[in-house]
């Protein structure tokens, strides 16, 4: 059974791969009981999830965690180059 939804818009992707690892790759697909495009295909987008995830969050450690929460509850004035840094926004904006 097809792991791909017929109501789906398809594109092509055209690679080229050393011969060797396309038979590896294809190996990996018998054994798994899929069609080389349906494993290429749940591979490909597993690592590209893996890939934008790192990209898009980051894991703190609990001291880094202990910092940003301390931060948040500090009653700190601004300084004067954040003062200076948002009137420079707002001119930016402003114009």
């Amino acid at each position: 059974m097809s792991t791909m939804d017929t109501t789906q818009e398809f594109a092509r992707l055209h690679i080229r791969l050393p011969l060797h690892i396309k038979e590896r790759i294809e190996q990996a697909a018998i054994i798994s009981g899929v069609s080389l495009t349906d494993f290429t295909i749940a591979n490909l987008a597993e690592s590209a999830d893996e890939v934008l995830e790192r990209h898009h969050f980051r894991k703190l450690t609990n001291r880094d965690r202990d910092i940003f929460l301390a931060m948040l509850d500090a009653d700190d004035e601004p300084n004067e180059k954040l003062i200076d840094a948002f009137k420079a926004r707002k001119e930016l904006i402003a114009e």
